[in-house]
């Protein structure tokens, strides 16, 4: 069952270890709060640049939290290589326990791996299959600060704002030409637009490979999925979807030159919201910020915005033990 435990009262912490992988993703999957990003074989396909601190808490030996996590120096984090990672909560968890839980968590934290500062990303509201922001309500009492508030752009998919006239304008042209939508495995063909995208515009790399997407998606066939804009055979633009129980996550967006004339990707995220993913409770186009929400980048905002997303935040959280 893991090493490193240690015990208070009804409390106990194991620090994960391999065995403790079956055990770990079936809380996640029946957690109030858990998403595929917090499974092991999403976590761990970066395991190599991390010192994976990740943690389970019993309470009279009954799996009641997960930690996702990793050390850096004395600080832990939770957890660097996921855009969130907080604690994951048993659907019977009371608030109560829950501070039992914190509390439990940073004595260990203290006491068996000399950390002095705790860095808490906070799971979107909008992921919960079940009320679950016992953690941020903890953080508070326990004096933690809001360091990092980064804007997303959400669209309650059970009342819809329309669409802007720019984007209904882009979606009416898009549909004078014979553009096919594709939900296929052809990532290649995507990442080249993606990669030069990403390049001309602000000199970085995506922050998957192409090989890593390539195994996630072989990982979660049914949660990672691609969307291709095409004219035959030629790939005009499209999109990376991450879907969890209520939210259909945009990962990756891009169209080529001809693609944003044509309007591609407006004709894509009409079929997305309006038909794919309709059923959801939330299509999440992601950040539009940098450097802990310092930075925003208006024109992304402004894209997003048209097709009637509206704000909600990820959080960042720091507490010194």
């Amino acid at each position: 069952m893991g090493i490193n435990m240690i015990t208070d009262q009804k409390w106990s912490i194991t620090r994960y270890s391999a065995e403790d992988k079956e055990r770990w993703d079936r809380f996640v999957r029946r957690s109030k709060n858990g998403t595929f990003l917090l499974q092991r074989d999403y976590m761990d396909y970066h395991a190599d640049r991390f010192r994976d601190c990740s943690l389970l808490i019993f309470c009279n030996q009954k799996l009641m939290a997960l930690l996702p996590g990793n050390l850096s120096g004395d600080c832990f984090y939770s957890h660097q290589g996921l855009t969130y990672a907080g604690m994951l909560f048993s659907p019977s968890i009371t608030l109560q326990q829950a501070e039992s839980v914190f509390h439990t968590t940073l004595n260990y934290l203290q006491t068996e791996c000399g950390v002095k500062s705790l860095v808490y990303r906070s799971i979107p509201h909008i992921y919960h299959r079940y009320p679950a922001e016992e953690d941020l309500y903890i953080l508070t009492r326990l004096g933690a600060t809001l360091t990092a508030r980064s804007i997303s752009s959400v669209i309650p998919l059970d009342d819809r704002l329309p669409f802007r006239t720019l984007r209904r304008r882009q979606l009416k042209k898009a549909q004078t030409y014979a553009l096919t939508i594709a939900e296929d495995e052809d990532f290649a063909s995507f990442w080249n637009i993606l990669e030069e995208n990403l390049r001309e515009r602000y000199s970085v790399s995506p922050v998957h490979t192409l090989e890593e997407i390539l195994r996630l998606h072989k990982n979660f066939p049914r949660q990672i999925s691609l969307f291709r804009v095409c004219d035959g055979i030629e790939t005009l633009g499209g999109c990376v979807v991450y879907e969890t129980d209520e939210v259909a996550h945009v990962q990756y967006i891009a169209a080529s030159p001809r693609g944003k004339k044509c309007g591609a990707l407006d004709l894509l995220f009409h079929q997305l919201i309006y038909d794919r993913y309709a059923q959801k409770r939330y299509f999440d186009f992601g950040i539009s910020t940098e450097h802990g929400g310092q930075i925003l980048n208006e024109g992304l905002l402004f894209q997003k915005e048209g097709f009637g997303a509206r704000a909600i935040m990820y959080d960042v959280y720091e507490l010194k033990l």
